[in-house]
């Protein structure tokens, strides 16, 4: 289906794509079958200058906006139909172009002790728990910090190419102000757990974008309606942070101020499991297998 035709006589300071009014109707027989469709959902590739040219599409998004979820890619040319879309007071817009400013902190400072040693470094799939972590919030954050106590994890870390910090801390708040220092930025930060290997890179993102959706909001992943790691905090609640006391963790924050929290669903169960014992990552190594083999 072709919807326009290049045109080469147009002038340089002309849009040179001509409309193709055959396509344009072909398409717009598309979405007008989403609107009849049975999923609550459409998706649309991408609205834009030819979309715009003609009345029957332009019909045809503003009735499915009317019937379905949609999930829509809109340019950001300066065109009436556009900037209507953009600014419907139905539509959470997501910005390609200028990503919220949100900071990371992988929390990797654990000691182990009911693991039996670094469990940060043991293998889950033949990966160490914490490079699973690494790849899931990998280029999601405009800033990421790892806070750690392991020299093993340290190394991994600068062999990955991330941003870590080794320190002697004996507190978790203390954790939390080091890597506050590094990775706090005005869009909020996030704290994610480093023996939390199976967060999904989707649900890092997810995070990442409700900075934008509700940037006062405390965001914490859940499952089944039960708060979990990891959690986006705003940056109004920096301070109390900084102020955390020997003993006290975010957790402490977000309690304080339980009308602010949010929770964004996790995709799966398993993204909220942590690893504690030698029988938490044998659990987890049990259940991958069994997805691979579709159990």
């Amino acid at each position: 289906m072709q919807i326009g035709r290049f045109t080469e006589s147009a002038g340089v300071e002309e849009n040179r794509m001509r409309p193709d009014e055959a396509g344009l109707d072909v398409f717009a027989s598309l979405l007008e079958g989403c609107g009849r469709g049975p999923s609550p959902w459409a998706a649309v590739d991408e609205i834009g200058y030819l979309e715009c040219s003609s009345n029957r599409c332009r019909s045809a998004v503003e009735a499915l906006l009317e019937r379905r979820r949609v999930l829509a890619v809109v340019r950001r040319q300066d065109l009436p139909f556009l900037h209507g879309l953009r600014q419907r007071e139905d539509v959470y817009l997501v910005d390609l172009d200028a990503p919220p400013e949100v900071g990371c902190v992988v929390m990797a400072s654990g000691l182990g002790r009911r693991y039996g040693g670094d469990k940060l470094l043991a293998e889950l799939d033949g990966k160490p728990l914490l490079q699973w972590v690494l790849e899931a919030t990998e280029g999601v954050f405009a800033r990421r910090l790892v806070v750690t106590r392991s020299q093993g994890a340290a190394e991994l870390c600068k062999a990955l190419d991330v941003d870590v910090e080794l320190h002697s801390l004996p507190e978790r708040s203390g954790a939390i102000h080091l890597g506050l220092s590094h990775a706090a930025l005005p869009g909020g930060c996030a704290f994610f757990s480093g023996d939390q290997p199976l967060v999904r890179p989707g649900s890092a993102g997810a995070l990442a974008l409700a900075a934008q959706l509700d940037g006062a909001a405390i965001w914490r992943l859940a499952w089944g309606g039960t708060a979990g790691a990891p959690v986006l905090f705003p940056p109004w609640s920096y301070e109390a942070l900084r102020r955390l006391l020997p003993g006290e963790s975010g957790r402490t924050v977000a309690a304080a101020h339980q009308d602010r929290v949010r929770l964004l669903p996790a995709e799966a169960e398993e993204e909220c499991f942590d690893v504690d014992t030698p029988d938490d990552l044998c659990r987890l190594q049990t259940l991958l297998r069994g997805k691979r083999k579709g159990v």
